[in-house]
């Protein structure tokens, strides 16, 4: 095996063993311990949530730019109905279908109307915002009107007792953001669904020659991306009990750059849901080593834009090496 073919296949793993290796020998005291690696989970979980949901359109050779919008629309609306005092089941229930919706009407643009990914969400993308400022009043909602049950989902957590001599809890975030994940795995790979999406992915015009229902996977791929979206945005309204129409800004960025990060790993170049995990981590270690070594965070927005550019550009050479 050539140093080329090493790197190809196996850099981005190397590359994150050795950020993982910088921040251990700089940070030995906080860096490598359980209590850091399940806030390094939690603070991730909405992001895992949003690229999961991100790889199933990307799957096709799509993306989606207003998952970060589509999350502040539904913390908005959850806010609202918390307001005028509907239950917590009920206003989870109808932020959830708002980003159905939400990603159903980006699959009706692109699939049936025929307007490109890009255009199309980015024409969604600033609907979805302006809609949550308009709902909002471009205030952010917060106080009693969230109710406590709420609010503590996102504060608890399943004990999983005493590690070197520190308690430690599994964080509900954590937990919803593997389940996400787990459930996307089923769905891409073991599922028909799923290989259809693969096909797509590889070539529109022959899954549609051989009988894959093209446009309605499509619709069905974005409802389940706006559906992510929209979890997220009830995840971060938990967290900080309050909903802002700005609170999902940074999602759609670093989803796309984590599942380019994750095809750099894949001899195919395709987006692999567990290769997305690992992008997505890549994220949030560098971001949690670079906020406790204290550096600004204009300097990771960089790093993350440079990380972006890497992955791609490694995607696109694996994909011409096997040509």
């Amino acid at each position: 095996m050539t140093i080329g073919t090493l790197l190809r296949r196996y850099g981005t793993l190397i590359g994150f063993a050795l950020i993982l290796v910088i921040f251990w020998v700089n940070l030995p005291e906080t860096f490598m311990t359980a209590r850091n690696w399940l806030n390094i989970t939690q603070q991730l979980s909405m992001l895992m949530v949003v690229a999961s949901g991100m790889t199933i359109v990307m799957v096709m050779g799509d993306f989606d730019l207003s998952v970060g919008s589509a999350a502040s629309l539904a913390g908005i609306v959850a806010g609202l109905l918390f307001t005028l005092g509907y239950p917590v089941w009920m206003v989870v229930g109808a932020a959830l279908l708002i980003g159905l919706l939400g990603g159903a009407f980006n699959g009706v643009l692109v699939s049936f109307v025929g307007i490109l990914p890009f255009v199309a969400t980015l024409a969604t993308l600033t609907m979805f915002s302006g809609a949550a400022f308009v709902l909002s009043g471009g205030k952010t909602i917060s106080g009693k009107a969230i109710p406590e049950s709420f609010s503590n989902f996102a504060r608890g957590g399943i004990p999983l007792g005493d590690i070197g001599g520190v308690a430690v809890t599994l964080p509900n975030l954590t937990i919803v953001a593997l389940l996400a994940v787990f459930g996307v795995w089923v769905l891409l790979e073991q599922t028909t669904f799923g290989r259809r999406l693969y096909a797509i992915g590889g070539n529109i015009e022959a899954a549609y020659l051989s009988g894959v229902a093209v446009r309605r996977l499509k619709l069905i791929a974005f409802s389940l991306t706006g559906l992510s979206a929209a979890g997220a945005g009830l995840m971060y309204a938990s967290r900080v009990a309050s909903a802002n129409p700005t609170q999902g800004s940074g999602l759609m960025l670093n989803a796309i750059a984590a599942v380019f990060l994750g095809m750099t790993m894949s001899e195919q170049g395709a987006p692999r849901i567990l290769a997305t995990v690992v992008g997505v981590l890549i994220l949030g270690v560098l971001d949690n080593g670079l906020t406790q070594l204290s550096v600004d965070s204009y300097i990771r927005q960089i790093l993350v834009g440079g990380i972006i550019v890497l992955a791609v550009a490694a995607s696109s050479i694996t994909k011409r090496s096997r040509r």
